[in-house]
């Protein structure tokens, strides 16, 4: 049994749809994350899953209870579901202490102490027990935040943007402490973000979003390198776009040379194999290009942005195509400089032109 299920669900505001058809499920334990663009409907699926948007269509369960449908609507106080704000939504007046222990008033005052003592402990914030929040830096706040949540121990943890008004580094290594104390307690969360590191710091399975609709629930390593539609290609990660010819069901030739996919290429439901000389658009990522002093083709260096370990440049082809290429950073070549790459891609995925009535035309090597 899923501890979180979501089957046909539709959310609308008048005529206006927000969220069309969606299907995910999160079994116990593991961190599942909606990502995408603002206004893609992340934000709101969150709040349907606490209650605060009721569903047109479809239905809603936790663990195995039936929370939200077109003919039933639970209270949000009736889930059991934790919910971490955007902006941490602690109360000034109160110690952190006392903010931890706020929905615990079904206790008795030592166990709501015993709980606030124990949930400090677990995101680290002990010695703080006896502060104000505005004592507290922005990543303390939100451990007292997460804290908070965690202590009336809820079936289900919802995090909406919880480290969006952090710096990018403090939101790095908060996504990853918050993945280790979920895993620690066996806790099933949802997190909505449109920060892909985070998400990727973060989540078992993502979900990426556009339009209300999702696109893609999956691995971020499937994301990465086998979106299931060009905007998820897009949307995930660094890349380009280079067109090619195919060559046959299994082989695309570009300008940096000819790729093999060890699965035919598909370009229709009704047409198992792509046609001969079909053009399509190659997904390049950084990493498929490869620096090699000793490779017959040269790119120009156009732009170059140190990584510390890497420098990730822009290069321009001869027939003035850009491509993108992540080379160790002891390789440190100059804007104009002619370097010699090759292509190294082990997963070949490609589309249809924008023109056709395409999306995915390949498959994975």
């Amino acid at each position: 049994m899923p501890q979180l299920l979501l089957e046909s669900v539709r959310i609308a505001y008048g005529t206006t749809e927000i969220v069309r058809s969606l299907d995910l499920q999160l079994e116990k334990g593991q961190i599942g994350c909606l990502l995408g663009p603002s206004g893609c409907g992340k934000t709101t699926v969150l709040r349907a899953i606490a209650g605060f948007e009721r569903v047109r269509e479809g239905r809603i369960d936790i663990h195995g209870v039936t929370v939200s449908s077109a003919a039933h609507h639970l209270a949000p106080e009736q889930r059991k579901v934790g919910m971490v704000f955007q902006d941490f939504a602690l109360f000034p007046h109160l110690s952190v202490a006392d903010n931890v222990a706020f929905g615990l008033r079904s206790h008795s005052p030592e166990a709501r102490r015993a709980r606030a003592a124990d949930m400090l402990s677990v995101v680290g914030l002990s010695e703080h027990a006896g502060k104000y929040p505005h004592q507290l830096s922005g990543g303390q706040q939100q451990r007292v935040a997460l804290a908070r949540a965690l202590a009336p121990d809820p079936e289900l943890l919802l995090l909406d943007e919880p480290f969006s008004s952090l710096d990018v580094e403090l939101r790095t290594r908060l996504a990853a402490e918050l993945r280790d104390i979920l895993k620690a307690r066996g806790i099933t969360a949802i997190l909505v973000t449109h920060d892909q590191q985070e998400a990727f710091a973060t989540a078992d399975e993502i979900g990426v979003m556009k339009g209300g609709q999702l696109l893609q629930w999956d691995s971020a390593y499937n994301l990465y390198h086998k979106p299931a539609t060009r905007f998820v290609a897009d949307f995930v990660g660094q890349g380009v776009f280079l067109p090619g010819t195919l060559r046959g069901d299994h082989e695309v030739e570009l300008e940096l040379g000819v790729l093999r996919s060890e699965f035919p290429f598909e370009c229709e439901d009704d047409c198992p194999h792509c046609a001969r000389d079909q053009h399509v658009d190659v997904l390049l990522r950084p990493d498929d290009i490869v620096h090699d002093d000793a490779a017959p083709l040269r790119a120009e260096v156009m732009c170059k942005s140190f990584r510390g370990a890497e420098f990730l440049y822009t290069l321009r082809l001869a027939s003035g195509l850009r491509v993108m290429s992540l080379v160790p950073s002891h390789h440190n070549h100059a804007i104009g400089e002619f370097i010699g790459i090759r292509l190294d891609a082990d997963h070949v995925v490609a589309f249809r032109h924008p023109e056709t009535r395409s999306d995915v035309v390949a498959a994975h090597a």
